[in-house]
């Protein structure tokens, strides 16, 4: 009991880590705020927000095979591969913004250029969309807890 209630309390930190950080970057990646800071500040938050999501799939891999109900049960409910998929999606999607963080600071530390508008808005669209899946995730989960599925 002890070692489930610390995997899930794991999980949940790394979720709600994850989610901040996720919305750092909605935040800070604006055409009006862009300046060199900025754009440092942006390629260290996406790091502690990739961190955070692979401490995400840890501990939920962790919780299916040493948590209460098992990895069968968990792993033959359609609702973890509804959540597994959408993380996934998420993950991916985040491969962009991270390259173009990486793109606009590499350009920033060899001439001063700031990232041009059209690429700041393209970021943060992807950004904003990861947001947005990564907020039904847990409708998923608060069924596959109770036993749906």
């Amino acid at each position: 009991m002890t070692l489930e209630a610390i995997l899930a309390y794991l999980h949940i930190l790394a979720i709600l880590t994850m989610v901040v950080f996720l919305s750092s970057e909605a935040a800070l990646c604006r055409m009006e705020w862009m300046n060199a800071k900025v754009v440092e500040r942006l390629a260290r938050v996406d790091m502690v927000y990739g961190i955070a999501a692979v401490t995400v799939l840890a501990t939920g891999i962790a919780r299916t095979v040493w948590g209460i109900k098992g990895s069968a049960w968990y792993w033959t409910n359609p609702l973890l591969h509804v959540k597994l998929t959408l993380f996934i999606i998420v993950g991916v999607m985040s491969i962009f913004p991270t390259i173009s963080y990486l793109r606009w600071r590499r350009r920033l530390r060899a001439d001063g250029t700031l990232p041009a508008e059209a690429e700041v808005r393209k970021t943060r669209r992807l950004v904003m969309i990861q947001a947005h899946l990564v907020a039904l995730i847990p409708l998923f989960a608060v069924f596959l807890a109770r036993g749906f599925g």
